[in-house]
């Protein structure tokens, strides 16, 4: 990887200076930091390691030069389901997809040249020529899957989880009135949205059911083991 990274160092250096862009200087330190990392970064994370190493540079003029990066081709651009922009390396004919743990944020990446080929032949059915593609799976990784508890509250379960109903917290009145909606235990559910501080929607027997936050924490469920 190293040698692609000098590699693509000289290119930049090429290209750069071709184009008479200000401040080239600093524009390679971002880069040089950019290729240090083989994580996803944010302007803001690049930000601060740049500091580390004793480079002050504004966000815009790093958000600035990520973008040109991209324009380029040095970089690639993805937004993940929390909607925050993150940059990675773009290596000239290499492809990867990504894995999103939904509870600890990491991404994983992975390639498997069996899915690519069955992508193009189904591409090929259709009649469709696959210029490129993007696959992201979202789900829960080895380390937070060991941490999980057996039993949670309904309210700290994350989108797309499948559930059974093992119990109910609360008086008589709250245990009433998930009853009168319809939800016993033993149910099996699947959360369809989850949000930060807000209702919680489920579905049961493909009817879906809206419960407030306080009303969701009082339901005990357990993960279906996949």
């Amino acid at each position: 990887m190293n040698q692609i990274h000098k590699h693509e160092k000289e290119q930049f250096k090429k290209l750069f200076k071709q184009e008479h862009f200000e401040k080239f200087e600093d524009r390679f330190s971002v880069l040089d930091a950019f290729m240090q990392t083989e994580q996803h970064v944010t302007v803001t994370e690049l930000v601060e390691l740049l500091s580390s190493k004793g480079l002050l540079l504004t966000p815009d003029f790093v958000r600035e030069t990520l973008n040109l990066l991209y324009q380029f081709g040095f970089a690639e651009k993805n937004r993940f389901d929390n909607g925050v922009v993150r940059y990675e390396h773009k290596h000239v004919g290499q492809h990867h997809d990504h894995m999103v743990c939904t509870r600890c944020r990491r991404i994983f990446e992975f390639r498997d040249d069996t899915l690519e080929n069955l992508q193009i032949k189904i591409a090929a059915t259709h009649g469709f020529h696959m210029l490129q593609h993007k696959m992201e799976i979202y789900g829960i990784c080895s380390d937070c899957l060991k941490e999980r508890r057996q039993v949670v509250p309904l309210s700290a379960t994350k989108q797309g989880e499948q559930l059974i109903v093992k119990g109910f917290n609360g008086g008589a009145n709250a245990r009433m009135r998930l009853m009168t909606m319809g939800l016993r235990i033993g149910d099996k559910i699947e959360v369809i949205t989850n949000l930060d501080k807000g209702q919680v929607s489920i579905a049961v027997d493909q009817k879906r059911y809206i419960l407030g936050r306080g009303l969701a924490q009082k339901v005990l469920v357990e993960h279906i083991r996949g």
